[in-house]
């Protein structure tokens, strides 16, 4: 399991306001990849990954707009 921690800015999210799991921004290799994941992190401000215990969080003072 990760202990990491995935800071992330606004622009990183996708237009639901969610990332996917593994992610680039996580820095992770294929090698040791799992399925990919869909994580809402608009709605709390943070997310943890079910299969590999990374946390996207949203960095201090960042915020998600939800325009429609």
């Amino acid at each position: 399991m990760s202990k990491a921690v995935v800071e992330l800015k606004a622009k990183d999210l996708n237009a639901q306001g969610g990332v996917f799991c593994p992610s680039p921004l996580a820095d992770m290799k294929l090698w040791n990849s799992h399925p990919k994941v869909y994580l809402d992190v608009a709605k709390t401000g943070s997310a943890r990954c079910p299969y590999c215990g990374t946390v996207y969080q949203l960095a201090a003072g960042e915020h998600v707009s939800h325009s429609h």
